[in-house]
């Protein structure tokens, strides 16, 4: 029997589609951490030190906030919406490790040059973070250092942070209270390793 073409790659991309699936990161065994994550995902901590090295993104600030985006899971997406028991759709088309919408992703790659990063890559994603915290920065004044305000900005967007949309919102002010506490241990943590895992003993 004859096999038209379209039928293969049809069949290309489905196995394309399962091979990068199988090769994605499984999530931190222990996201607590950092030392742990960086040991169990070595090169991850050579893409946290670039995006700090690129935009002066601090290492445990760009963890935290990808820990409450994801939980470090490259397909992660909001959860669908609900009416009468009837799913309706996503609250946006946020997806991948950092939780990026089409268009602001579709900005960072006209503005950083990376026209083939992806939402599912890890590296990828932690350098559109650091490009947004360098921007936030830049546009709202809020030192790369504040994993409270960051986290705000990254939220809510940059006109939303300024109009003040952040102060209506209890959960959301609650939420970025846990990303600063998060990143502050974090900090303390990775002051214990980093000197070890620059040197390469974790690989």
């Amino acid at each position: 029997m004859k096999v038209r073409w379209q039928d293969n790659g049809k069949w290309l991309m489905l196995l394309a589609a399962t091979f990068l699936a199988g090769c994605a990161a499984a999530p931190p065994r222990n996201p607590e951490n950092i030392c742990a994550i960086f040991e169990q995902h070595k090169g991850w901590h050579k893409s946290a030190n670039k995006a700090r090295e690129k935009w002066g993104a601090p290492v445990h600030v760009t963890m935290a906030m990808m820990y409450q985006e994801s939980s470090f899971r490259h397909d992660a997406r909001p959860p669908m919406r609900y009416f009468l028991f009837i799913p309706y759709g996503r609250a946006s088309d946020a997806y991948g490790y950092a939780q990026a919408k089409k268009a602001t992703w579709a900005d960072y790659q006209r503005e950083a040059g990376s026209r083939w990063a992806s939402r599912t890559n890890f590296d990828d994603a932690l350098d559109f973070m650091g490009w947004y915290m360098h921007k936030t920065s830049t546009i709202n004044g809020v030192s790369k250092w504040d994993a409270y305000g960051q986290y705000l900005n990254y939220h809510e967007g940059w006109g939303g942070y300024r109009r003040g949309s952040h102060q209506r919102k209890g959960w959301l002010l609650n939420t970025s209270r846990k990303v600063e506490a998060r990143a502050q241990r974090y900090a303390g943590q990775y002051w214990q390793c980093k000197d070890s895992l620059n040197r390469g003993w974790f690989g």
